[in-house]
């Protein structure tokens, strides 16, 4: 387990930080944004969350401790399988992608057909499951920019692209088919 007994410790203060493995890495690297961007993401399914999730909670939650997991793993330069030692780093699995399919796939047979591309928007929680989706693609795009010059794991690749959709799809039902806000090609909102 984790213990900190200061914050500060004044080892980033020249632009690097450590990696998991100790190595250092510039703070605006590949692998360092992919990092951030998971970190954000993080923070906006907390914000989510805050803003009453409903049912799906207890999923965010698990979730949350997933991308801390999911930062652990874009932080250990290597491709799962090359760890050495004694305790392997955390590595996003084939289960937890799996779990991400099976949520999606609940919900999403309770939800009415698309008619429509949807808006960001509708419900307080809505909104915020919406933000969530948007960061969790960036997220995604700087792991996959991260994965074109170094290895990363294709689960953690794969956890992301189905967690957007998730995100998505819970979006959707927090809103409710009246609070959900469709595009109109051309018109006002």
């Amino acid at each position: 387990m984790v213990r900190l007994t200061r914050i500060y410790t004044r080892t980033g203060d020249e632009g690097e930080t450590h990696l998991g493995d100790m190595t250092r890495a510039p703070k605006d690297g590949a692998r360092i944004t992919a990092v951030g961007d998971v970190d954000e993401l993080n923070s906006a399914i907390g914000l989510a969350r805050a803003s009453g999730a409903g049912r799906s909670d207890a999923w965010l939650g698990i979730i949350q401790n997933d991308l801390f997991d999911l930062g652990a793993d874009l932080a250990v330069p290597g491709a799962p399988g090359e760890e050495s030692g004694e305790k392997p780093p955390l590595r996003i699995d084939e289960a937890k992608v799996t779990q991400l399919e099976s949520w999606c796939d609940e919900i999403n047979a309770a939800l009415p057909d698309l008619t429509s591309f949807v808006l960001p928007g509708g419900t307080t929680a809505g909104a915020g499951l919406h933000l969530a989706r948007a960061v969790c693609r960036r997220a995604e795009r700087a792991a996959v920019a991260l994965s074109r010059t170094e290895a990363v794991n294709p689960r953690a690749l794969a956890y992301l692209n189905r967690l957007s959709d998730l995100l998505f799809i819970l979006a959707r039902e927090a809103n409710g088919p009246e609070g959900e806000i469709l595009w109109v090609p051309g018109g006002r909102g």
